[in-house]
C-alpha cells in the first residue's frame, strides 16, 4: 500500500527490511531490537539525506518497525527537527488475515517473517497514542489508497 500511495503523491518509501539486507551482509543479519533500531536511524537519515528529495514532501516507512513507542517517537522527534510535518497511518486486519498473507509470501527479503514474528509483536506492540490514520487492511488495495490520500490532503 504504501508503495501505492508514494507513486501517487510522489512520495518515498523506506522499507526496514530491504535497507537491513542493503547495510549487513546476510551472516550479521540478526533481527534484533538493536539492529532494528539502528536499521530505523538509518532510514531516518537516509530520508534526510536523500538528494533531489524535499523532506516537505511525502515519505512512508513500511517494515513494521514501529510497534513501540520510543520507536514513533523518535520518527515524530526526527519530523520536527527537520521542520517536516508528519502523517501516521496504522495498518491493521484480523490476525487470520496477517498470518495468511505471511504465509503466502515467500519471497520477502526478511527471513525471520514468519507467524512467530507476528505474535511477539502483536504482544509488545504499544498501542499508537498519537494522531492516526487506521487503515483497514481488508478493503481492496484502492480503497486504502484512497483512504490514506484523503487523509494527507486534508492534513495538511
Amino acid at each position: 500500500m504504501a508503495r501505492t500511495v508514494a507513486e501517487r503523491v510522489g512520495g518515498l518509501v523506506l522499507d526496514k527490511d530491504l535497507v537491513r539486507a542493503r547495510v549487513f551482509p546476510a551472516e550479521a543479519i540478526a533481527y534484533s531490537t538493536k539492529q532494528d533500531d539502528s536499521v530505523v536511524q538509518l532510514m531516518l537519515e537516509e530520508a534526510e539525506s536523500c538528494s533531489g528529495f524535499s523532506l516537505t514532501e511525502s515519505s512512508f516507512w513500511m517494515g513494521g518497525p514501529f510497534s513501540k513507542k520510543y520507536q514513533v517517537d523518535a520518527v515524530v522527534e526526527f519530523a520536527q527537527r527537520t521542520g517536516t510535518s508528519w502523517r501516521m497511518v496504522e495498518c491493521v486486519c484480523p490476525e487470520e488475515v496477517a498470518l495468511e498473507r505471511l504465509r503466502a509470501d515467500d519471497e520477502h527479503v526478511a527471513a525471520n517473517r514468519d507467524a512467530g514474528l507476528y505474535r511477539k509483536v502483536k504482544a509488545g506492540f504499544q498501542a499508537i497514542r498519537r494522531r492516526k490514520l487506521v487503515v483497514k487492511t481488508t478493503l481492496p488495495l484502492d480503497a486504502c489508497v484512497k483512504q490514506v490520500e484523503l487523509y494527507l490532503k486534508k492534513s495538511k
